[in-house]
């Protein structure tokens, strides 16, 4: 079952890369639990591809240098990897946008459900993000 997690997360990462978001939605649990980084923990796939839509429109991002790892039942994963993006729109409580690089170290755990993605939970540190993109 790793294996098959294995390749669950990579496809997730592989889909955010390429912006198919409805064949990346299709990868979620209908109740999928999301808890966003400093922020609210969101439920259902409808919150989730409204947080995406939200996404995509303020920044162009992309993941690399992903690292995926899984126990061994398959239960839970998890991913380390970079996030090279650009800040195109500003976003709610945020600075300015003005279309600034930046590179951040991010952290995923998941938790999978009839191969399904049941949970995602994302950590990656937002100062360094603000002192990216502040001028």
């Amino acid at each position: 079952m790793r294996q098959v997690t294995e390749s669950l997360i990579k496809q997730y990462y592989e889909l955010f890369n390429q912006r198919k978001i409805e064949a990346f939605l299709a990868l979620l649990d209908d109740k999928v639990i999301h808890d966003i980084n400093q922020g609210e923990t969101e439920v259902g796939i409808d919150a989730f591809g409204k947080f995406m839509q939200r996404m995509n429109h303020a920044y162009q991002e992309k993941v690399t240098d992903l690292v995926i790892m899984a126990t061994e039942d398959g239960k839970r994963g998890s991913a380390e990897f970079f996030i090279d993006g650009v800040y195109l729109a500003t976003d709610e409580h945020l600075p300015e946008a003005s279309n600034q690089p930046y590179r951040l170290r991010c952290g995923a755990f998941f938790e999978i459900n009839n191969n399904k993605i049941a949970r995602v939970t994302n950590y990656y540190n937002m100062q360094h993000w603000l002192d990216q993109v502040q001028d």
